[in-house]
Parts: structure tokens; sequence; C-alpha cells
């Protein structure tokens, strides 16, 4: 399979680009090797491939990264997922886009940061058509990228009650910490890229 980060960024094989990123072969052999076992598992017991598709899809549109919203979307589309769920992750993620990150410090020196900021809830029409086990991951992946200093354990009682084993949430929180880097990493690649060498 193609480097998934070479892909995103449109590094070309041979190119100056290509060389920078040989050189840290680790990195990049475990990135792969990350997006390998989240998206190809041997098992899809606790999270299914469309499941783990439409939760990439999510992230990638609440951070703008249109390129990267279009490749989850073509794995979700090939991993077997109907119009309807599409178009609902796509009305989800209009519906959760915000500025952020928000949230509140321990009470100390850093609760100047603190800032408030929307708990992110699916409406209805979007929540029936994604069904109760994806409408939570998405509240909780919105919580997630846009709360990560308000975490408790009344997010994951959410995701118990809509049917993820505690596996699965593992694999939500895995998808959303790889594709949050997965995401910075191809940014900045595509601006390097986007430079005369």
């Amino acid at each position: 399979m193609p480097d998934v980060i070479d892909t995103l960024a449109g590094i070309a094989p041979g190119s100056p680009l290509d060389a920078v990123r040989a050189q840290r072969p680790q990195a990049r052999l475990h990135a792969q090797a990350s997006y390998d076992s989240l998206f190809t598992p041997r098992s899809e017991a606790d999270a299914t491939r469309v499941e783990r598709f439409a939760i990439a899809c999510f992230v990638a549109g609440l951070h703008g990264r249109a390129e990267m919203e279009a490749f989850y979307g073509s794995g979700l589309a090939t991993a077997g997922a109907p119009a309807a769920l599409q178009a609902a992750i796509g009305a989800a993620v209009t519906a959760a886009r915000v500025e952020g990150p928000y949230g509140h410090y321990p009470k100390g020196p850093l609760s100047s940061e603190d800032k408030a900021g929307p708990v992110h809830r699916i409406a209805a029409p979007t929540r029936d058509a994604l069904g109760a086990k994806l409408a939570a991951a998405f509240e909780h992946t919105h919580m997630l990228v846009f709360h990560p200093r308000d975490s408790a354990p009344t997010y994951l009682q959410a995701l118990l009650d809509a049917g993820w084993s505690t596996t699965g949430i593992v694999v939500i929180s895995q998808l959303v910490a790889f594709l949050s880097y997965q995401i910075r990493v191809v940014a900045g690649l595509r601006v390097l890229n986007a430079r005369p060498a």
C-alpha cells in the first residue's frame, strides 16, 4: 500500500521532500503502520470499517481539511457506506464547526487560559441518519477535538450507553489522536511541497 501521508501531501517518489522524509524512516514506518492498524483491522467486532472511516471524515471535517475529507470519504464509500450516511456525516460536520479549543484547567496558574465553549450535540434528524452509536462517537470526537481539557467519565458513559464496548471507545480515541497528528503533518508537508526546492 502506498504511504498515506505521502499520498495526502502529494509527495512524489524521488522528490526532495521524499528524501527529507526518508531521513526519518521509523517515523514514516510507524505512521503508516498506525494507519493500517486503524483502517484495516484484523477484527471489526468493536468498531467496523464504516464506523472508523466515518469518524475519520468527521475529524477531517472539523479541522477543515477538504483533501482529507475526500480521502477518507473515498475509504468510507469503499467500506460500503450508503450515500445517506455520507450525507449525514457532511451535515454533522457543517453543524459542528466551531473555533476552539475550549475548556478549563484545574484551579491554578493556567486558569487564566480557561475559555468557555459549546458542548456539541447532534441534532435529531442527523442523529437518526447516523444512528445512536455514530452520533455518540461524533459527540465524543467533538469533545476530544475542541474540549480536550474537559474529558470526564460522563463522556465515556454516554458511549457505553450508545452501545460502544470499552475496546471500541479506545479505538475512537486512537482514531481522533492519529487523525489530529496526521492532519498536522500533512498540512506542514503540503506547505513545504508547495515551495521551490
